[in-house]
């Protein structure tokens, strides 16, 4: 029976040592962070809302039933000539200071008009910012030149928007842009 007992304890100590020393390898073996195939912590972010069609009325300047009514406006110019222009309402320039250059870039990193032709136009106004501009593609500022485009701006539609008449400002201001342009 002592013997039993003996091997019994034995057995138990075998045991606990086994159990200890699994215990000591498991705590050895460090776990590692798998490292991302891609780190776009680097990836510059867009400084340019997602484009969405012709109209772009981030600003919330315009009603729907007034979106609707330049989209076909713009939609129809654009099957007639093959010519693009784009309206984009924004709330703030961040990180441009230059609301031209802002439309530019924008209108370049969306692909407005024709790559062939350069033909597109973006109309680019920031209510909060008190600014709007007009960019043109190589090919469109051939016609529509910036004393042109200035000219309108500053006839046409800024007189609208001091009576906040933003609809109206943009829709003439387009108007007389489209037939400044054939």
């Amino acid at each position: 029976m002592q013997n039993i007992r003996i091997a019994s304890k034995l057995l138990l100590l075998f045991l606990a040592l086994n159990v200890f020393s699994y215990k000591a390898t498991a705590q050895e073996t460090e776990t590692e962070n798998p490292t991302p195939e891609y780190d776009f912590s680097e990836i510059e972010k867009s400084p340019f809302p997602e484009p969405i069609g012709i109209i772009n009325d981030y600003g919330q300047v315009f009603t729907e039933s007034q979106r609707s009514e330049l989209y076909t406006l713009l939609y129809d110019y654009e099957n007639e000539t093959n010519r693009q222009i784009v309206v984009v309402t924004i709330e703030r320039l961040t990180p441009y200071d230059n609301i031209q250059e802002y439309g530019t870039d924008l209108g370049q990193a969306w692909g407005v008009g024709s790559n062939d032709k350069n033909n597109g136009m973006v109309i680019i106004i920031c209510k909060p910012c008190k600014q709007i501009g007009i960019a043109t593609g190589s090919g469109t500022r051939e016609v529509l030149t910036d004393r042109i485009c200035n000219e309108i701006i500053t006839n046409t539609i800024v007189p609208e928007f001091k009576n906040g008449n933003f609809y109206d400002g943009i829709k003439i201001g387009l108007n007389e842009l489209i037939t400044n342009w054939e």
